[in-house]
């Protein structure tokens, strides 16, 4: 079985509803989907689909990226994540990519904020990172977030930095990205990180892998992240299949099998 553990199947692109995604990771024998919340304002809608299918989870988080919307504080974030289907706090980071120099300072106070409340209440971080690795590795040192460990989603970074965070204790998920023919950096990091430090995700509705690349995507397709990763080590796929989800569990620790 394969665990998607970073998607967003609360977001409109998937307007027909949850039952047919369902359908379609039992048919590629994925079992569980971590839904990652991006702000506040949605957070609900979350936390509705763990509540209401037993292989769904939930994190609660506002994503560095958000501008708009409710601020996250200390007391509310620790107060949701309480919550049993709640399994991490995230997604948090820091994006610089279209970031103007004066608005970095927000980011970075909420990012402080956000480990703050995972170290409070106890779960592990879904941190997000683009173009900002060396600060990102600061402040995840300053803040003690090797307390809780977490995830490095989406990992696009080099492979200096997933040793780095792979040293507090966090892993490094990939996603469909490294299917791509260019992404051959990012390949090699994958050749790279022990399988015992490794995740798999789809970040759907986006970056949809080698074949459905240019479409949406959907938690059915972390099948294929899987495979490439197989490829890439060259391993069998069912190791990477049984490695991955067991490293989804350990670290996820209040998800049930």
């Amino acid at each position: 079985m394969f665990i998607d553990s970073h998607c967003h199947i609360d977001f409109p692109e998937f307007s027909e509803g949850v039952p047919s995604l369902l359908d379609h990771m039992r048919a590629a024998r994925v079992s569980h989907a971590l839904c990652v919340s991006v702000n506040l304002e949605n957070f609900p809608r979350v936390l509705a689909l763990a509540e209401t299918h037993g292989n769904l989870y939930a994190s609660v988080g506002v994503h560095p990226d958000h501008d708009e919307g409710r601020e996250p504080t200390l007391a509310e974030l620790v107060d949701l994540a309480a919550h049993p289907r709640v399994v991490a706090i995230g997604e948090t980071g820091l994006d610089y990519y279209r970031l103007k120099r004066e608005e970095v300072d927000w980011q970075r106070a909420r990012f402080r904020t956000h480990i703050r409340a995972a170290r409070a209440a106890g779960k592990p971080l879904i941190i997000h990172t683009r173009s900002a690795a060396e600060d990102t590795l600061a402040i995840m040192a300053e803040e003690g977030a090797a307390i809780v460990g977490g995830v490095m989603h989406c990992f696009t970074e080099s492979r200096e930095m997933a040793d780095a965070a792979m040293a507090m204790g966090f892993y490094i998920s990939f996603s469909g990205i490294v299917t791509f023919k260019s992404a051959k950096d990012l390949k090699e990091v994958a050749r790279q990180v022990p399988l015992e430090r490794l995740l798999i995700e789809t970040d759907s509705p986006y970056l949809a892998p080698v074949p459905h690349r240019g479409g949406r995507n959907e938690p059915a397709y972390v099948r294929h992240v899987a495979e490439e990763i197989a490829t890439l080590k060259g391993i069998a796929l069912e190791e990477v299949a049984a490695a991955s989800s067991r490293n989804f569990f350990t670290l996820f620790a209040t998800a049930q099998a």
